[in-house]
């Protein structure tokens, strides 16, 4: 399964000024906690596996996707 590596949002920039304005209140352990559930939210949404092991292994280590 291939990733999609170029912008898919219809706004990136005010995508990242939501997700930093709702973190702006919270201390680095509740954005981290915050981060962790969003994420497992957002797996869901995929609902993939094979497509979630490729984001994984892409985040962990970017060279070691090859297109």
């Amino acid at each position: 399964m291939s990733l999609k590596l170029n912008s898919n949002l219809e706004d990136p920039d005010g995508f990242y000024e939501y997700l930093v304005s709702s973190q702006r209140h919270m201390s680095d352990d509740e954005a981290n906690r915050m981060n962790a559930r969003l994420v497992l939210i957002l797996c869901n949404q995929v609902g993939n596996m094979e497509t979630l092991k490729t984001a994984i292994d892409f985040a962990a280590d970017p060279k070691a996707i090859v297109a």
